[in-house]
């Protein structure tokens, strides 16, 4: 029987598309703007470092698990940050940057054919490719009476969310949240942007109040690549219900899934220091008041983005259009659709460029 490449069950990766798009942004005299994907541009904290370079004598290795301080340092940021309580240290899981942990988490759950995964109708793409990787099904819907009678193994949330920066409200995850445990679905909410709230109240799937203090089915999953600029370090975690947890845990380490001893101590130190998070956010802060100015002052309407390193605008007409208006005026932007079919009328705008490009980009727009 012949093989078939598990790359012919995925999409074809989403930016490859802007090639054409970036060749013409380039060639703007003053350089290209790009503002298609959300990477870090400032600098790594000397604490995290430090940090770093600590540990990078030691040759043992690692642990899954992580290391005690680790698991410490997570749980009493989410209880700073975010009033995150009942939170077990043995609860928490490392992971090698959390589009990795999404990527496998169907498969490390052990979901397959049989299987139903619900996404956001707008999501990033790697919620589907999870799936597809894991032969599940995968349905797109943000209202679960979509759904009728059928269950679901599994239902990623995004809050705030990526692309739209739209943030769900208590009610709505709590809906989300009985709704799963009526059914014994899982519920896996991307919190990767829930320390970049601009406009109201951000909450977390562990949060009390959506919950009742129960964490059971229910999983958050945590990146520092976007308030601690660790993108290249590969640093996140996944903490909740704790039978789940070390249930992944299991898995992870009969896989050598281990995220290496000197990130382990960078993300400690980055967990246990609210300054340069602060600032960092203060940063984006600014370019967005930038941005947003200028993008709603060239005639687009922004919707949702009360939260996240992203604008999502529109102007109503077809995404690839738009972004090839941007790239007239040396822009780089994603197309909506890239995101789902409800993504086609729209643009994602990142505010992950210096203050110097973000400058650049708003005199270009007036």
């Amino acid at each position: 029987m012949p093989r078939i490449p598990v790359a012919s069950v995925l999409p074809d990766f989403p930016w490859d598309s802007l090639q054409s798009a970036k060749a013409k942004a380039l060639a703007h005299p003053d350089g290209i703007v790009n503002l298609s994907v959300g990477t870090p541009v400032d600098p790594v904290a000397p604490i995290i470092q430090e940090a770093l370079a600590a540990v990078a004598a030691v040759p043992g290795y690692p642990t899954t698990h992580g290391t005690d301080e680790l698991r410490r340092a997570a749980t009493s940021a989410l209880r700073r940050r975010y009033g995150i309580t009942g939170i077990d240290p043995a609860a928490v899981l490392p992971a090698i940057g959390t589009k990795e942990l999404i990527a496998w988490l169907p498969r490390l759950l052990g979901l397959g054919a049989e299987d139903l995964v619900v996404i956001p109708e707008l999501a990033y793409p790697t919620y589907e490719v999870g799936a597809l990787l894991a032969g599940a099904r995968v349905i797109r819907a943000d209202g679960l009476n979509r759904l009728g009678p059928e269950g679901a193994s599994l239902i990623f949330v995004n809050s705030p969310s990526n692309p739209t920066g739209k943030v769900l409200g208590l009610e709505h995850l709590r809906k989300v949240v009985d709704w799963a445990r009526r059914r014994g679905a899982i519920v896996a909410s991307d919190e990767c942007y829930l320390g970049l709230t601009w406009e109201g109240e951000a909450l977390s799937i562990l949060d009390e109040r959506v919950n009742d203090g129960d964490l059971t089915g229910l999983l958050a999953v945590h990146s520092l690549s976007k308030t601690s600029n660790l993108a290249s370090y590969r640093a996140g975690f996944v903490t909740g219900d704790r039978a789940l947890v070390a249930e992944l845990l299991d898995v992870r380490k009969h896989s050598g899934m281990m995220v290496p001893l000197p990130i382990q101590s960078a993300m400690t130190a980055a967990l246990s220091d609210d300054a340069h998070e602060n600032e960092q956010r203060e940063r984006y802060r600014r370019r967005r008041e930038v941005l947003l100015a200028a993008v709603r002052g060239a005639g687009f309407a922004v919707d949702n983005s009360e939260a996240g390193l992203y604008l999502w605008a529109t102007r109503g007409e077809a995404c690839r259009d738009t972004v090839e208006w941007f790239a007239d005026r040396g822009i780089l932007v994603a197309p909506g659709e890239i995101y789902g079919p409800a993504g086609r009328a729209h643009v994602r705008i990142a505010l992950t460029a210096t203050d110097e490009r973000i400058a650049a980009a708003a005199e270009r727009l007036g």
